[in-house]
C-alpha cells in the first residue's frame, strides 16, 4: 500500500508557512536581499562527510546541491551586498528522523563581520523563533574540557581514541583524527548538553575549519573560524567566517579529494567558477547555513522530521 496522505497535520502546515512568512519579515527588516540560485550545478561538494544526487543532464552530469553557498558567494563576489536564501538542498544517503535528503536550508551572509558577530545574530533568530529566553557561548576546546576532561587541538590520534574507548566502548580500528572529534561531538557531547538550551560553539580544530578562515584563538591556538548552534543537543546551524583566498580553498578541495580517494569514494572537480569568483574578490563576510525543517521540529515539539514535512522520503 502507497503513504499518500502527508506527514505534518494541516496545524503543522499552517506553522510552517507562518515560520517561513517570520523568517522573511526578519531578512527584510534588516535589509537582507532574497536571492535564488540554481538547484542543479555543474559542481558537487569535495567534502568526505557529504554526498550529491547525481542527475544526467544530456551530455552531461550536474549535482543537485547541499547548499546554495557556492552560487551565492559569486552572488557576493560580484557586489550583491547582505543575501539570503530558503531552498530545497540535498544530501545522498541521508534519512532517519534528523534527516531527510531533501530538506529546507536558510542561508545568509553578512559582509564586514566575523563569525562571533554572525553567532550572536543566530542565537538572537534562533532565541525568538524558539521563545526560549537566551543562549550559551562555548568555544570547542572549553565545551570539550567540560564535557571531557580535554579540550586540545592537538590532542594525538590515539588519546583521542582510547577516551573514546572508555566513553563508548569498542569503536571502529583506524579512525582518523577528525572522525574521533566528530565521534565524541556526536556520541558524548551533544546528549550532554541537550539539557542546556541554545549553545553555540565557537572556533574549530584548525582540521574542522572546512571553507573557514583560519585563525588563531584567545589561548594563541590556531583554529577554524567556525561556529555551530545546537538547541536541546540538536546540531541547526553551521557557520564560518568565510576563507575568500582562492588558492587556499584550492588547496582544502585538493585535501579533500585525497582523503575521499583512500574512503574509496569518487572525487569530485573543484568548482571553478567559485574558485575564479574569489580570485576576482570575495569581500570579507560571515555565513551561516540553519535546517528549517529541524528548526520547526523544536518548535512543534516533534521528534520525527516526518511530522514536519508534507512528503518525507517514505512519502515522496
Amino acid at each position: 500500500m502507497t503513504i499518500w496522505r502527508p506527514g505534518a497535520d494541516h496545524a503543522v502546515q499552517r506553522q510552517r508557512a507562518a515560520l517561513l512568512a517570520d523568517l522573511r519579515n526578519y531578512f527584510a527588516q534588516h535589509h537582507i536581499m532574497e536571492v535564488e540560485t540554481p538547484l542543479l550545478c555543474r559542481a558537487g561538494v569535495s567534502d568526505p562527510a557529504l554526498e550529491n544526487f547525481e542527475v544526467p543532464c544530456g551530455t552531461e552530469t550536474r549535482f543537485l546541491q547541499t547548499s546554495p553557498e557556492y552560487a551565492m558567494k559569486r552572488l557576493l563576489a560580484a557586489g550583491s551586498g547582505d543575501i539570503f536564501q530558503i531552498c530545497k538542498a540535498f544530501r545522498l544517503e541521508e534519512q532517519g528522523a534528523r534527516h531527510n535528503p531533501e530538506y529546507t536550508l536558510l542561508e545568509w551572509y553578512r559582509l564586514g563581520i566575523d563569525h562571533y558577530q554572525l553567532a550572536r545574530e543566530v542565537g538572537e533568530l534562533v532565541a525568538a523563533v524558539l521563545e526560549r529566553p537566551g543562549w550559551q557561548v562555548w568555544s570547542w576546546s572549553a565545551l570539550f574540557q567540560e564535557v571531557l576532561g580535554t579540550g586540545a587541538h592537538s590532542a594525538p590520534r590515539e588519546e583521542l581514541e582510547q577516551l573514546a574507548s572508555r566513553r563508548l566502548g569498542e569503536i571502529p580500528s583506524q579512525l582518523e583524527r577528525d572522525d574521533l572529534f566528530d565521534l565524541l561531538m556526536s556520541h558524548c557531547v551533544e546528549p550532554e548538553i541537550a539539557g542546556w538550551g541554545i549553545v553555540l560553539v565557537v572556533d574549530y580544530p584548525e582540521s574542522q575549519a572546512a571553507l573557514a578562515r583560519q585563525i588563531i584563538d584567545v589561548m594563541g591556538e590556531p583554529c577554524g573560524a567556525r561556529f555551530e548552534c545546537y538547541v536541546d543537543g540538536i546540531e541547526l546551524a553551521n557557520g564560518y567566517w568565510e576563507c575568500g583566498d582562492a588558492a587556499d580553498l584550492r588547496a582544502r578541495f585538493a585535501a579533500d579529494n585525497s582523503l575521499r580517494q583512500t574512503r574509496g569514494q569518487r572525487s569530485r572537480s573543484p568548482d571553478e567558477q567559485l574558485l575564479e569568483a574569489l580570485s576576482a574578490g570575495l569581500p570579507s563576510c560571515a555565513g551561516v547555513a540553519l535546517g528549517v525543517d529541524r528548526l520547526l521540529a523544536l518548535k512543534t515539539g516533534a521528534q520525527d522530521l516526518d511530522a514536519v514535512l508534507s512528503f518525507a522520503w517514505s512519502r515522496s
